[in-house]
Parts: structure tokens; sequence; C-alpha cells
């Protein structure tokens, strides 16, 4: 059986996966491996909506469910959150620096030179 905070990656990953709204019973039906039961499911999306990880809209009699944030920028917070917890963010920094592939040391680096340029996340001025 999954713990909890498996159960909610495995259904912010279902969501984020979809690309549309999903009911709990679309979900459920889209997790890998065993199925927890129905109410199991609506739980944890209540959970995540309650967090902010998740929205829900009422669609007829249903509620159907879609991610709050992008996965992207979801990691971004966890990573964010992670350096704020740091004593010494600098050396924090370099660490992660240096563990990096160079292919993603490349791509932090050009972000970082646009971003310095004044452009934008996307890489167009502006």
């Amino acid at each position: 059986m999954r713990r909890s905070g498996e159960l909610e990656r495995a259904v912010m990953d279902v969501l984020w996966e979809a690309g549309r709204p999903m009911t709990a019973r679309d979900v459920m039906d889209a997790l890998p491996q065993e199925k927890p039961a129905h109410t199991t499911v609506i739980t944890v999306l209540d959970r995540l909506a309650a967090k902010g990880m998740a929205r829900k809209e009422r669609e007829g009699r249903s509620w159907r469910y879609v991610p709050a944030a992008s996965r992207e920028s979801h990691v971004s917070d966890l990573m964010m959150d992670a350096l704020g917890r740091a004593a010494d963010r600098e050396a924090v920094l370099v660490h992660f620096a240096h563990s990096m592939p160079a292919a993603e040391a490349d791509v932090l680096r050009q972000a970082l030179a646009r971003q310095h340029k004044g452009g934008r996340k996307d890489g167009r001025q502006g």
C-alpha cells in the first residue's frame, strides 16, 4: 500500500500528464499499478486542492481537478523552498551547480544570461 505522500505525487503526475480536467474516477483509472479506493482518491484530490496544488471545478454533479501550476513551476518552488532552508545558500548553489551534468549547466547558464540581459524566461526579449 502506498503512503499518503506517494499517492499525492502519483495523483499529481496523472493530473500533469493528462493536460485536461479529470474526475476522481479518471484519476483512479489512470493511476499505475494498484488502484486505491475511489473515496481515497477523492480525499487525496481534496487535500491537494486545500494545499493549493490542484484546483476543483464543478461540472454538473461532479468535480473535475486540474493542477494549480505546471510541474516545472512546482519543482522550481520546491527547489526554492529547499534553498531557503540552507544556512549557506551560496554553498548550496555552488554544490548544486557542480553536481549537474554539463548540458544542464549550459541551460542554466543561458537562462541566467537572458535574465541578466532583461530577457524573459522563454528566451524572448520583453
